[in-house]
């Protein structure tokens, strides 16, 4: 039932505000059974419908995906409940309310990469974070080393994900991935 609201509304509000973490809208992810032993690939994560809340502005979309992703297994739910809480504190609300928000998902994100360091994707989450945090919240300190393992690894990873990780590259300053 959640699945469908989550379609629901990103039917709706599909294109319907501007992006702050930019991936370009022609990122066709295909839902799908992935299995990665670098980077736990489940079929529980709606990858397209997360990513599609991560890019937007709207503060219902990114509000359904924390619900949404409240249901996933513990084993990756950490790195990605944590990746859209920050993003949702970068929606509206008053500061304090934000900086509670912002703090509480990068506990949860950073908790998930110490459990799994070697997993590409957390690593990516994080670094869409930093680079498109404010300074001020002085979360900047891994994008360099997260970039070097993304890039490192980006011929593993599954195509899906590579899709997504190129497609962020387009606007990213910091990833600098070579991809043909």
């Amino acid at each position: 039932m959640k699945c469908i609201l989550v379609n629901i509304l990103l039917i709706c509000f599909a294109g319907s505000s501007s992006a702050a973490i930019v991936i370009p809208s022609d990122n066709k992810l295909v839902h799908s059974q992935l299995s990665a032993v670098n980077n736990k690939l489940t079929s529980d994560l709606n990858r397209a419908a997360f990513y599609k809340a991560i890019q937007s502005d709207n503060k219902i979309l990114v509000d359904a995906q924390i619900s949404e992703l409240n249901s996933i297994p513990a084993n990756i739910k950490d790195a990605f409940l944590g990746a859209m809480t920050m993003r949702r504190a970068g929606i509206g609300g008053n500061p304090v309310s934000k900086l509670k928000l912002f703090k509480k998902g990068h506990k949860l994100l950073e908790a998930a990469i110490k459990q799994d360091p070697n997993n590409t994707e957390y690593r990516f989450l994080r670094l869409m974070i930093q680079e498109n945090a404010p300074g001020i919240l002085g979360y900047k300190i891994d994008e360099e080393k997260d970039s070097e393992y993304i890039r490192k690894s980006y011929k593993s990873l599954p195509e899906d994900l590579q899709r997504t990780i190129a497609d962020y590259n387009k606007t990213s300053k910091i990833l600098k991935l070579q991809v043909s």
